[in-house]
C-alpha cells in the first residue's frame, strides 16, 4: 500500500479549506476545487487561518506538502491518488461528482466522501468501481478535531479502508472504523443529545442559556476526558441499570424536529449565518466567538494530548 502523495478536496465550503490545510501540513500535495471563483477566494483565507491554527498547535509537519486552488476539476485531479468529496449533503449532487471523478482519476485512486450521514453504499451506486469508495467523515472544524470516522460501504475493499485509515494516522489523527449506519456514530450520538436538550427547552424545563451551561460544565466537561463506556464503568453498571430503569422511559423519543427549531426557521433565524437563531449575533460577535472558540479548542486539544 503506497503512501498518498497527491490529493484533491472537492468543495470548499465549511470543511474543505481545513481539510486541505491538514493534508498539506502532513506532506501531501493537495488541490482544493470549487466551481465558484468567489468560493475559492474565501477558501484561500480560510485555509490560511487553519494553517495558522495548526502552527499554534505545533502539529507535526512533513516536507513536500502544498496547497493550490483550482476552478477546473480536471486540473485539481491531475495525478491524484486520493480524493475527498466535500460538497453539500445532496445525494444527486454527490452522484454527479462521483461520476466525474471516475472519469478523471486513475483506476487505483481512492474516492472518499466527507458526507455527514448519507450511506456510502448509496453514493457508490453510480461508480463502476465501488470497491474504491469509502466514507471519511471529518468533524468540524476539521483542522482542530483530531478524529475521523472511516466507513466502508457494502462493496468497499479492505485495501481502500486501510489506505484511508493510514492517511488518517499520517495526518496525526485518530481513525475510528465503523459499520455503515444512517448518520454514522458521531452524529447519531450528537443528535440524540440535541433531541433531549431541545425537548427540555421546548417544554420550558430550562432556558437555552442554562441548558448550555449545564451541558458544558456537566457531561461536556467529563466526556472530553472520559468516554461514555469508560464513564459507565467509573459510575458502576449497577447504578446505570437502576437509574436507566426509570429514566429511559421518560427521555424524548420524538421523531419530529423540535418546535423551537421549526419556529425559528419559520422566522428566517437559521443561526450565526443569518445573524440570529436561538441567540442573536452581530458580525463582530461572530468573528470574536469563532476566534475565542478556536483558542479554547486548541487549549483543550493540547490538554487531552498531554
Amino acid at each position: 500500500m503506497a503512501a498518498v502523495r497527491r490529493a484533491a478536496v472537492i468543495g470548499t465550503g465549511t470543511m474543505g479549506p481545513g481539510i486541505g490545510a491538514v493534508l498539506a501540513r502532513a506532506g501531501v500535495e493537495t488541490a482544493l476545487h470549487d466551481v465558484s471563483a468567489e468560493a475559492l477566494e474565501r477558501a484561500r483565507s480560510a485555509a490560511e487561518l487553519a494553517a495558522n491554527v495548526l502552527e499554534r498547535l505545533d502539529a507535526a509537519a512533513e516536507e513536500g506538502g502544498s496547497l493550490r486552488f483550482e476552478s477546473e476539476l480536471a486540473a485539481a485531479l491531475e495525478g491524484v491518488d486520493f480524493v475527498i468529496e466535500a460538497v453539500p449533503e445532496n445525494l444527486d449532487l454527490k452522484h454527479e461528482v462521483f461520476r466525474r471523478l471516475e472519469e478523471l482519476v486513475a483506476a487505483d485512486a481512492v474516492l472518499a466522501s466527507n458526507t455527514s450521514g448519507i450511506p456510502i453504499t448509496s453514493i457508490a451506486t453510480v461508480c463502476e468501481h465501488p470497491e474504491r469508495v469509502v466514507g471519511m467523515h471529518w468533524s468540524n472544524p476539521p483542522h482542530l478535531i483530531p478524529m475521523i470516522e472511516v466507513i466502508p460501504g457494502e462493496k468497499t475493499s479492505q485495501q481502500t479502508v486501510e489506505t484511508a485509515t493510514a492517511l488518517v494516522r499520517r495526518v496525526g489523527y485518530h481513525p475510528v472504523q465503523e459499520k455503515e449506519v444512517p448518520g454514522f456514530v458521531e452524529n447519531r450520538v450528537l443528535y440524540a443529545i440535541l433531541r433531549e436538550c431541545l425537548d427540555l427547552v421546548d417544554r420550558g424545563i430550562i432556558s437555552p442559556e442554562d441548558l448550555d451551561l449545564n451541558v458544558r460544565w456537566g457531561i461536556g466537561y467529563k466526556l472530553a476526558v472520559i468516554g461514555p463506556m469508560e464513564l459507565l464503568d467509573m459510575a458502576g453498571l449497577d447504578i446505570y441499570e437502576a437509574v436507566g430503569s426509570y429514566l429511559n422511559r421518560d427521555l424524548s423519543t420524538s421523531a419530529e424536529v423540535s418546535s423551537t427549531v421549526r419556529d425559528l426557521i419559520g422566522k428566517g433565524r437559521l443561526g450565526m449565518k443569518t445573524g440570529g437563531g436561538i441567540y442573536d449575533y452581530t458580525p463582530e460577535q461572530i468573528e470574536e466567538l469563532r476566534a475565542r472558540r478556536a483558542a479554547k479548542l486548541v487549549a483543550v486539544r493540547r490538554a487531552l494530548e498531554g
